[in-house]
This record gives structure tokens, sequence and C-alpha cells, in this order.
């Protein structure tokens, strides 16, 4: 039986179901736990949560108190335990800038990425999927988002090629959260969309990796292994139980396509989920912009324009108008021509416009020379400036943008 007591009262023994309240407070990456040592009963306490919820069918109860209590008459009742008090709801999340929100939506993404490999880690090794983290996960990846759109989902963009499949779940995750919250979605909707772009990909790991990070063209029986993955996640979901409908939709048919010549099922236009449309779009956008062993990302604005050229054969061409508005037309890191020559790094979209961001000019291109950084906030009134192009860093040799957008 599941009941939540004090932190002051956990002991060696008792089974730790989840600490109530966010994950960064959270000192283990799977809560669902024996409690082993006091070393791990100090650290529950050290994190600032106040309470916790104990299985006492798989562990030890509450202590009994030291004294024994006095004989009760007939005519004398003992008084009633206190209920412990359920967790204060958590507030509302403050808007901030995506400067501010960088520190803790890496925070964020490292302690994901640690949840998500050591669960796709245990499947791959043939283990059943374990959730108990991913609720932990969609929450903080979605107060991130909704303090600032587009911080958490543009770090998520920075990873390499031996962390890609774990990274790229957090990634489409966060996409998936933007998205959702662009279109309205309810609050349910966003978490159920959130944890379907976390899991549409566990398919992955029924393929070896060598297959995966492949640096050549894959042969036809390799290809046929890669199109198995939908699938084989769908029947993973199935056997591990407790997932919803709509994360196991978006994992066996996020690479179906408007035109009918996706895959698995060759799935048509309204054929197609809501939520799977949702995942198509974000799973090929980060695809896209990301390093893989077989080719190097395309910058971001110009993947942005790629894919409106696949509007209505790949994708729902009234979603990703949505999903543009959500990450912007010129995507936080991208490298940016103004039109008095200067270029800039794009760190934050306007809220009223997507042709006007906030940039940190850093480079002249009419004297060929570094320039001490500088923001210009491009939908100030008044402001001459603007976006002339988009620009390819490896044409101009940049080799590190990040420092003056992700530091």
């Amino acid at each position: 039986m599941q009941k939540q007591i004090s932190t002051t009262q956990l002991r060696v023994g008792m089974y730790l179901e989840k600490l109530p309240g966010s994950w960064l407070s959270n000192p283990f990456w799977k809560t669902s736990r024996l409690l082993e040592s006091a070393e791990e009963i100090e650290l529950v306490r050290k994190s600032g949560v106040r309470h916790a919820v104990i299985d006492t069918a798989k562990g030890l109860d509450v202590a009994p108190e030291a004294s024994a209590a006095p004989p009760v008459t007939a005519a004398v009742q003992p008084p009633a335990a206190p209920t412990p008090r359920p967790p204060a709801p958590r507030p509302p999340p403050v808007k901030v800038s995506a400067e501010q929100e960088m520190k803790v939506a890496a925070q964020v993404i490292a302690r994901s990425k640690a949840a998500v490999t050591a669960m796709f880690t245990d499947v791959r090794m043939g283990k059943a999927v374990d959730l108990s983290a991913t609720d932990m996960v969609i929450d903080d990846i979605s107060e991130s988002i909704a303090r600032n759109a587009t911080a958490l989902v543009s770090l998520a963009r920075l990873k390499n090629q031996d962390d890609y499949t774990y990274m790229h779940s957090i990634a489409v995750c966060a996409l998936m959260i933007a998205l959702a919250r662009q279109i309205n979605l309810d609050p349910e909707a966003v978490r159920e969309a959130g944890a379907a772009g976390l899991l549409h990909d566990i398919g992955k790991m029924a393929v070896p990796q060598a297959i995966l990070n492949k640096p050549g063209k894959l042969s036809d029986d390799e290809f046929t292994a890669v199109r198995q993955h939908p699938q084989a996640g769908y029947d993973m979901l199935v056997q591990a139980g407790q997932i919803g409908e709509i994360a196991m939709d978006v994992c066996l048919h996020h690479h179906e396509k408007m035109d009918g010549s996706g895959y698995p099922h060759g799935l048509k236009g309204e054929q197609i989920s809501l939520y799977a449309r949702m995942g198509a779009i974000c799973d090929v956008y980060d695809a896209i912009t990301s390093d893989r062993a077989y080719k190097q990302g395309w910058p971001a604005a110009e993947s942005i324009k790629k894919m409106a050229s696949w509007c209505d054969t790949h994708f729902d061409a009234q979603l990703y108008r949505a999903f543009v508005k959500s990450v912007g037309i010129y995507p936080m890191g991208t490298l940016v021509r103004l039109t008095s020559g200067r270029l800039g790094v794009v760190i934050e979209q306007s809220e009223t416009s997507l042709l006007t961001p906030r940039v940190r000019v850093f480079f002249s291109t009419k004297s060929n020379t570094h320039l001490t950084p500088v923001v210009i906030d491009l939908g100030l009134p008044g402001e001459r400036e603007q976006i002339a192009k988009s620009e390819d860093p490896a044409q101009w040799n940049f080799i590190d943008l990040k420092r003056y957008w992700a530091a």
C-alpha cells in the first residue's frame, strides 16, 4: 500500500515510490527504489524535499514509537494520527529571457539524458521498459519551456554522435511540448505529446548499434532493419503496459507521410493522427539539424526553409506553420547577415514578429574582422537594421558559434 510520509520518517528497508516536487530537487534519476543505506536517506533529506511516498507492500512501514503506548480504555480513544498534508502545488512558471533560462535548461537536459540513457540501455539489454522517470522528465522540460519557449529546445540541438539517440528523444519531447502549447492543447494533452516525443524512438534499441552509427550508405537489409523500429517500439510499449494510446500511436506512426509514402502502414492525410503528424515534424527537424555519423547537420534556418518545401507531401502544412511559430524562422543560434553587412547570432525570438529577433552581432563582412559583441533588438521601434538572410557558419569558418548564444 502506498502512503505519504515525512522524509524525516524514512529508514533503511523502506521502498521509496516517489518524491513529490521538481526533478531538479530529486537526488535520484530513478525514484522507485529500495532504500538500502543511510547515505541514500541523507541525500533525500538534504535535497529539501519534505515528503515522500513509500510502498509498504514492497518494504518497511514507518517505525513504531520507541515507548509502548498506555492501555486504552473503552471511554478514552487515542487521538487520530495526523494525515500528512500533500505538498503545495507548484506555482506556475514565471516567464524569463532565454539567457536567464539557459543554465536551468542545461541542468534539465543533463538529468533527462541520464534518465533516458539508463532507460534505453536497459531496453537494449532485453529488459522491460521502465517508465518511472518519464513523468519528472516531462514535467521539468515542460516547465522550462513555459518559462522560455526556445532555450531548452535550442540547447537540445547540441548533441554528439555517441549520444544522438538519447538526446534526440529529449529534443523531440521538448519540440512536441512547444508545438502542443503553440496550438493550444490542454495541459494533459501537452503532457501526452511530451511523453510521445520522449518514447517515439525507443524501438531503435532493437536495431544493432553498428547499423545506427554506420557512416556509409545502408544495405537493403540494414535499411529494412531500421524501418522496423516503429513496430518494435510499439511492441515494447504494449508489453510495458500503462502507456497512453497517444504515445503508442506516435511511436508506431511518426514516419508516416501525408502523401501515403511513409511507413510502416502507408497511412495518408487524415488517416494519420494529429499527434503522429506532430511527431513527424518534430522528429525530422531535430534529425536534419543534428550532426550524425554519416552527415553534418544543416543550419536550423536552412532546415526550416527545406521542410517548408516538403509540406503536403511529408507534413501537415497547417501544423508546420504552427511549428515554425514555436521555433522561429530564424531559430536561436542561427547565423544571420544584417542589412548593414554585419553578422550576428539569434539569441532570442520576438514576441511580436518572427522577422525581428534579438541578435548578438560580432563580425563585420566589410572589414572582415571580429567586433566587440553587441546585442541588437530588431523589434525595437526605430531600429533600422533588418535581417538580409541567414548564413552558413561553415562558409565563414565559424566553428564555435554557440559561445555567442549558449555560453
